[in-house]
């Protein structure tokens, strides 16, 4: 595992109303759930940048209105179309 170090303004904190450790797990997941909607990770790999298990992670995702399926409406298509 490596450690990231970030400067981050003080006002960020008060904003969020977070502590540092807070602001830094917000962070993280904010992120990877951001990635993953991008399609740049997978579940797994999003879940453990944030530190979660997948299935704690799917639940997250509805709190960013994010759907846990990576399929757009040509994949769902060409999937149908190669199970006839």
């Amino acid at each position: 595992m490596h450690t990231l170090s970030l400067q981050i303004p003080e006002t960020a904190f008060a904003a969020t109303r977070k502590t540092p450790d807070e602001f830094a797990q917000a962070l993280r997941l904010t992120a990877a759930v951001k990635w993953y909607e991008m399609g740049e990770i997978s579940q797994g790999q999003a879940a453990e940048i944030a530190g979660l298990s997948r299935a704690e992670f799917i639940t997250q995702l509805s709190r960013f209105q994010v759907s846990p399926f990576q399929y757009t409406p040509q994949d769902l298509a060409e999937e149908l179309a190669d199970a006839n």
